[in-house]
């Protein structure tokens, strides 16, 4: 019986004939020493068929079809084209050796070619795969790599469905830098301030905060040209006219400095306050990304705690991995180990530390406070991590859950339970949900009737003109068009002049005028029905009179 091989490279599928198996016998001793040797192989295996992938994305959905045991049309025909054809009510005198017995089951429930998937099979197609670029002619090493590179990178990316909007990394690298930035810029502007007190002392009592030092030292530069003319000015940079004044003051009596000494503090200052602004612009892309990701998580305990717990734990999936317990003391292991080895007591918060509501807490209460928080926290990140939908919902209602946690130790108030939290939480999402499809829709929907409106108003204003103007035709009171108004126009033109000039057609005049009386007939039998419908006296002698006189 000839067996056939079927190969499932990154660059398409293969076909291979195996021959002299009688001379091997089905040893897999014997066909592992041959594998290494290509001389010795190329005599048991020969390729008979290839077949390539047409793009990457052919390649990402056979890929995904084997890895799921299914056998797409391609695979199929690509098997009925190469194989023997079996006739009908006789055994196959081939086989398909494959490597997976779930391919093999779906290819012989469909095709009725007889499978196998063994030790020997796996042992041969090994020997393909370590071989596969010399069967090939025009197929290059690299450009295998590259495909199964390629493939690789797209089938995993399937498989974890990755989403670029919620890569937690950034997360990582911008909180990373901004407390980066936070140090830079306090120990820039501590220089800043040192380095412009040798010509402005007074000024470091007057001003505290360094970004507004820095601009003030950029917008002053030389003292002694300070005047009161410059308080509007100042007035707007600081906010406070008062201290305007007392810069202004404070300037007449100081130490003088050299014009190159004052040119490089105000290039350093300008650097203070641009690294300030971009502090400013890091921080809220940091607040945007960190909604996009985990939009619960800085809800409950805000963007900048809920981005150092990512960055400590790794990534929002390694934050969610942790239990409460371990979320509790994030960042604080060297004390928990320092305890541990000493016997005392250990840490009861780490980074939640800087939560605002471990500072409402009283110094009873902070550790109960940080457990249950640890708790809410580890449930928020593991619904941000784990759900398809970005909603805040949840983060919101486990707020509210530890604020009246925070009253219940501060006034003894009874919160509410989790489990109807929660209920409440779902609902609302759900309800959301439901609004926006319906939003969706009904924007839609207003779409088409527009359009609809649009098309159709130039008809409805032709049928008010049809039931105010009884000489033009209406048949069977259905809405008339455009081109069978012009048709009606032209007619009823071309009737006017017959008539103004005497033609001799009058044969055809007559036919005209007939047709025409007939229409008015159908159109006053329309109006007398709707006159019965309404059963008013008062509409019939108003039709009658114009039925007069018309005639």
């Amino acid at each position: 019986m000839a067996l056939y091989l079927l190969f499932e490279s990154a660059s398409g599928y293969s076909l291979f004939n195996a021959y002299g198996l009688d001379e091997i016998g089905q040893n897999t001793e014997a066909v592992r020493n041959s594998v290494l040797d290509l001389t010795r192989f190329g005599k048991v295996v020969k390729l008979a068929a290839f077949h390539p992938f047409s793009s990457a994305l052919d390649a990402l959905n056979q890929c995904n079809a084997i890895s799921e045991g299914l056998m797409t049309e391609e695979l199929r025909n690509f098997l009925e084209l190469n194989l023997p054809k079996v006739k009908d009510g006789k055994k196959a005198k081939f086989s398909l050796g494959v490597a997976e017995p779930k391919v093999g089951s779906q290819i012989f429930e469909l095709t009725k070619i007889p499978c196998q998937s063994n030790e020997f099979v796996l042992e041969l197609l090994r020997g393909v795969r370590l071989h596969f670029d010399r069967f090939i002619k025009d197929l290059k090493p690299s450009d295998l790599e590259k495909a199964q590179l390629g493939l690789g990178h797209s089938y995993s990316r399937a498989k974890v469905k990755f989403n670029v909007n919620r890569v937690d990394n950034m997360v990582i690298q911008a909180i990373f830098l901004l407390d980066t930035l936070d140090k830079d810029i306090n120990s820039f502007s501590m220089r800043v301030r040192e380095w412009y007190s040798w010509h402005f002392p007074e000024l470091v009592k007057i001003i505290n905060d360094n970004y507004l030092y820095a601009k003030i030292a950029k917008f002053v530069e030389d003292k002694s040209d300070l005047s009161e003319n410059h308080i509007p000015e100042l007035s707007e940079l600081i906010g406070d006219e008062e201290k305007a004044k007392e810069i202004v003051e404070a300037a007449k009596a100081s130490m003088d400095l050299s014009p190159i000494d004052l040119i490089n503090v105000q290039q350093f200052a300008q650097r203070v306050i641009n690294l300030s602004e971009y502090r400013k612009k890091l921080y809220e892309y940091l607040v945007t990304k960190m909604n996009d990701i985990a939009p619960n998580l800085a809800s409950l305990i805000g963007e900048v705690v809920g981005a150092r717990l990512m960055s400590h734990a790794g990534s929002l999936s390694n934050l969610a991995k942790c239990p409460s317990s371990t979320l509790q003391i994030l960042g604080a292991e060297k004390a928990l180990f320092r305890a541990l080895k000493t016997q005392g007591n250990t840490p009861k918060y780490g980074l939640i530390f800087h939560s605002s509501f471990i500072g409402q807490a009283s110094a009873r209460n902070k550790g109960r406070i940080a457990r249950y928080l640890a708790n809410k926290c580890s449930i928020a990140s593991r619904i941000d991590c784990f759900s398809e939908v970005n909603t805040s919902i949840f983060g919101q209602k486990l707020r509210e859950q530890v604020e009246e946690r925070l009253d219940f130790y501060d006034k003894g108030v009874a919160p509410r339970k989790n489990v109807d939290v929660m209920k409440v939480a779902i609902e609302s999402s759900l309800n959301n949900a439901t609004e926006k499809d319906a939003d969706g829709q009904i924007d839609e929907a207003s779409v088409k009737k527009s359009k609809k409106k649009k098309s159709k108003g130039e008809n409805e204003d032709g049928e008010s003109m049809a039931v105010d103007e009884p000489i033009q035709f209406v048949t069977d009171g259905e809405p008339e068009t455009e081109k069978k108004k012009k048709k009606k126009k032209q007619k009823l033109e071309e009737q006017l002049k017959n008539d103004v000039l005497g033609e001799s057609d009058g044969h055809e005049a007559e036919q005209n005028g007939t047709a025409k009386k007939k229409k008015k007939t159908s159109y006053d039998d329309l109006g007398n029905d709707a006159e019965a419908q309404n059963g008013t006296e008062g509409k019939k002698k108003k039709k009658k009179k114009s039925k007069s006189h018309d005639e």
